[in-house]
């Protein structure tokens, strides 16, 4: 019975196992690859927060209705970097292109 038990749990282990292995690479791609992607956030310059465009304060206020904009930063993409700090102190740092779309970085 002990020997039953242990085969039968081995076959389903090596199920397992070659399922796991079908799925990290399949049709020949590695699956569980991490590539990291940095992105050179030195290249912001700081404008005074009255350059700001119309459209990335007004989503500041939309989206951050009880934040103030502490800084400004633009690169040469037309991207912002906005230092925005809350009523309770804490500071936080979003970005934004120049239609006031968010950005990812």
């Amino acid at each position: 019975m002990r020997t039953l038990f242990l085969f039968g749990a081995m076959t389903l282990g090596g199920f397992a196992i070659n399922a796991q292995d079908a799925a990290v690479s399949e049709n020949g791609i590695q699956h569980n690859q991490v590539n990291e992607i940095s992105i050179a956030t030195e290249d912001f310059e700081e404008i005074s927060v009255a350059e700001v465009p119309q459209a990335v304060t007004n989503a500041v206020s939309k989206n951050f209705p009880t934040a103030n904009l502490d800084k400004a930063y633009t690169n040469e993409k037309k991207q912002y970097k906005l230092v925005l700090s809350l009523e309770d102190g804490t500071q936080g740092t979003v970005y934004a292109d120049e239609e006031g779309n968010w950005i990812d970085m």
